[in-house]
């Protein structure tokens, strides 16, 4: 290229110039041999351009750092940005483009420059620290859709609350509330041997005498404590747990399920001394309970392992030995751990939910990763066959979708897991675990896609689900579950009609009756009447603890329980 189309037209002087005499004098020199050049012939000698050439090296000494040598092989580049733009600024398209041609670094795009750093209000400092206090990743990048940090940050933490705060649960014929004031009240039904309603009997006075509690009633000994979530497993003990973090247990003390030490029953509620700064708990089917404290650690307690049969390769049954889903080996002379325990293999996982099944576990945590352990009845482990799994193994299937996982939940021989997006996956046992086929790895719960699932609740084989609509679905078996329009339960997800219009907040499946809050803390209650204290009218009998005969027939719909009001998050 010419090298007069470098000089021509260096009339601008740019800012910056002006306030070096250095580079003023150079510039100065530049267009003095510019002026030389357009009086010239069409082409100089060579002297002259080595002249403009030093000039442009004196400009480039003053304004720019040392260059690399692969710099050096383009000149123009190492010209101030003004003094190029006036250059370039001379040429037609025809010379720009040749120019491109011959020079890529000219060429090539700038870098995108990176966004300036974006301001984080006080509301959103607040919301953040609130989560990195309990160890929660916050990430640095809005989810798909999302709009506003602050939203998203608000709608998560109320999410992990619903989770923790659990207000409602539900066994074989007995029912567990926390009301808005944040007491514990139990109705239904007991046997001595299992004093599931937490009220003040001597179970060794009555042995298997049969119990039962009206109305939902206050538990007398947790006057003075504030109860914030609520678990119970089918038939043999119950949990509470406190808002200061402090747990408690009653009921059967079978294989140490109590967390007490001992396999003594209690008929009251008694504190779990090793435990403190709790958030979550779950009370399992085979004698199992757990525990997750505020560091995201997970505590496992009760029975470690129990014996079935299976066929061998004769076809003989042979009794073998399965283990419990605890998460850690035991010795084997025990088939107990009578006090809570750290699973120590999810040390570097920070657990965030626990949920226990028929002898298998399932955990998620804060990143959104789902491990499950014990025994795998009819693939609940999710891991594609029924080898047993002693230690936590994440479910590589779940892993596989790129999905966060924020919740789980277990029946006897089926799973479930919910994404941050409101997707909802099963496995296992086909009556509940929304597919009507047996699964041996999870996959997405075709009648639900496009919901937007925000809680999940499992027992026995029975599932359901609460949609950020607060519209709640139900399937599986047991019970019809509020779909009337069905003779024989649906093994896939159908929305409950009889609660249209109500906002469910919270609720508890069980093998005898079900349980939805809505927004409002209203209870809803469907199917056997005696097990939440409905009488045949379905009007709540009134009076103190009292004993009465079990009301025969499940209830048809859906009813308030008159007076009651659960301790529930209003949804977002």
């Amino acid at each position: 290229m010419r090298c007069e189309l470098i000089f021509k037209n260096t009339r601008a002087e740019p800012i910056f110039f002006q306030r070096n005499m250095a580079g003023i004098a150079a510039l100065t020199a530049l267009r003095a041999a510019a002026r030389e050049c357009q009086l010239a012939a069409p082409s100089f000698s060579d002297e002259q351009a080595a002249q403009g050439l030093a000039i442009t090296d004196e400009l480039r000494a003053h304004f720019l750092p040392p260059t690399s040598s692969a710099q050096a092989a383009s000149p123009l580049l190492q010209l101030p940005s003004e003094l190029l733009a006036v250059i370039l600024s001379s040429l037609d398209i025809h010379d720009l483009a040749r120019l491109a041609a011959t020079c890529s670094s000219l060429c090539r795009d700038a870098p995108t420059p990176p966004p300036p750093p974006r301001q984080i209000g006080p509301v959103e400092m607040e919301l953040r620290r609130r989560a990195e206090s309990r160890g929660l990743l916050v990430g640095s990048a809005l989810r798909k859709g999302a709009t506003s940090w602050v939203a998203c940050l608000l709608k998560r933490d109320r999410r992990d609350a619903q989770m923790r705060q659990v207000p409602l649960a539900v066994g074989h014929e007995h029912s567990l509330f926390v009301d808005k004031g944040g007491r514990l009240l139990t109705c239904g039904s007991e046997f001595g041997s299992a004093p599931l309603l937490g009220h003040a009997v001597d179970p060794a006075a009555v042995p298997y005498a049969h119990r039962e509690i009206g109305p939902p009633t206050p538990v007398p000994s947790m006057q003075d404590r504030r109860i914030i979530s609520v678990a119970s497993s089918e038939k043999t003990h119950c949990l509470a747990l406190g808002a200061e973090g402090e747990v408690y247990s009653w009921g059967a003390g079978a294989y140490g399920a109590l967390g007490h030490g001992d396999d003594d029953a209690r008929a009251v509620p008694c504190r779990i001394e090793m435990l403190s700064r709790i958030e979550h708990i779950a009370a399992g089917p085979n004698w199992t309970s757990a525990a997750v404290d505020e560091k995201g650690r997970l505590f496992t307690w009760g029975r470690a392992s129990f014996f079935d049969e299976e066929e061998d390769e004769d076809g003989e049954l042979e009794e073998c030995e399965r283990p419990s889903g605890l998460g850690y080996e035991l010795s084997t002379d025990t088939d107990r751990q009578p006090t809570p325990k750290r699973v120590d293999t999810l040390s570097q996982e920070r657990v965030v939910g626990v949920a226990l099944g028929e002898g298998f576990t399932l955990v998620v945590t804060d990143a959104g990763a789902v491990f499950s352990f014990g025994f795998s009845w009819l693939g609940a482990l999710g891991h594609g066959s029924l080898v047993s799994e002693v230690l936590p193994r994440r479910v590589e299937a779940l892993a596989q979708t790129r999905r966060r996982f924020v919740a789980v939940a277990a029946g006897d021989q089926h799973a479930l897991a919910l994404t941050e997006e409101g997707e909802l996956y099963g496995w296992g046992d086909a009556e509940a675990n929304g597919h009507g086929r047996e699964e041996r790895t999870p996959q997405q719960v075709a009648a639900l896609i496009g919901q937007r699932v925000k809680l999940v609740n499992a027992q026995v084989s029975a599932s359901c689900a609460v949609t950020e609509k607060g519209e709640l679905f139900t399937w599986g078996g047991c019970s019809v579950r509020g779909n009337l329009r069905f003779r024989e339960p649906p093994n896939t997800p159908m929305r409950v009609e009889g609660l249209s219009g109500v906002e469910v907040a919270a609720v508890a499946i069980g093998r005898m009756h079900t349980l939805a809050a809505a927004a409002d803390g209203v209870v809803w209650a469907f199917d056997h009447r005696s097990a939440f204290g409905l009488d045949a009218s379905g009007l709540s009998t009134s009076g103190p603890v009292r004993t009465f005969a079990p009301i025969p027939g499940p209830m048809r719909t859906f009813a308030p329980i008159p007076t009651l009001r659960a301790r529930v998050l209003n949804s977002p």
